[in-house]
């Protein structure tokens, strides 16, 4: 088997089943273990999945700039933001991460809710300059453009300064196995500290999300409050969820 066909069938492997473990694949293939490992490392570099202990999953496909996030899914961040909006009480603190679809939780915010928003996120801030009744508290530090929102050790000494009610995390993957992931270290560490800053963690999570993996743990998903997610999805991709003890919200 050449090489590219190799790596054609472990992607294939990995869109059917989730995971791929390289034990068991290189035995199925009759192949040397190191070999399979050179090709998982390839296609890791290449950004087509995420290497774990023992095999690969999915890698996550939000990796795309800013603006070219923003137009996938439309439909569905704005019926997530709707429904987290509505989670918000009146004279709560909130902390609302940055990234596509926490924007449609700002732009779905009723017009009168009188709370406290706090945010390390400029596109949050904006979008809610449109709320007379809404407090934003923005957090400074260095812009990480990928997301836009401030991380480094400004940001962190701000937030560590506040305690929230809830938490509103946006993130890369969400997997039953690595937990809650994203792409940058730093930004995870930040998302770490908000988490713990926080009363209760809610993670919304569009379809392309679950099931996916990205470098760095922010959390394992034992340490979520609330999983949203929208309706109708099959149950291979939210049994697994379900099973790990989180509370799902399907919406």
């Amino acid at each position: 088997m050449l090489t590219s066909e190799r790596k054609a069938l472990i992607q294939q492997v990995l869109r059917q089943e989730g995971r791929l473990v390289a034990k068991e694949f290189s035995q199925k293939l009759g192949l040397s273990e190191d070999t399979i490992r050179r090709d998982l490392r390839e296609l890791a570099g290449e950004g087509l999945l995420q290497r774990v202990h023992g095999g690969a999953l999915p890698a996550s496909p939000a990796i795309a700039d800013f603006g070219s996030r923003e137009q996938l899914g439309s439909s569905v961040k704005a019926k997530l933001g709707q429904a987290a909006a509505q989670m918000i009480q009146p004279g709560q603190i909130v902390f609302v991460d940055g990234g596509t679809t926490n924007v449609q939780l700002a732009r779905h915010l009723p017009c009168d809710l009188k709370a406290i928003i706090v945010t390390h996120s400029p596109s949050i801030a904006v979008e809610l300059v449109r709320h007379p009744s809404v407090e934003v508290e923005l957090i400074g530090g260095r812009l990480f453009k990928h997301s836009i929102v401030a991380v480094g050790t400004t940001s962190a000494e701000a937030i560590s300064r506040i305690r929230a009610d809830l938490f509103f995390m946006g993130a890369t993957g969400v997997h039953p196995d690595t937990g809650i992931t994203t792409g940058d270290r730093e930004e995870a560490a930040i998302k770490r500290l908000i988490a713990r800053q926080s009363a209760e963690t809610i993670v919304l999570a569009t379809p392309d999300k679950l099931g996916a993996a990205s470098p760095y743990q922010i959390m394992p998903l034992t340490d979520v409050g609330t999983l949203v997610t929208v309706s109708g999805l099959a149950d291979e991709l939210l049994l697994p969820l379900k099973s790990s003890g989180v509370a799902l919200l399907e919406v």
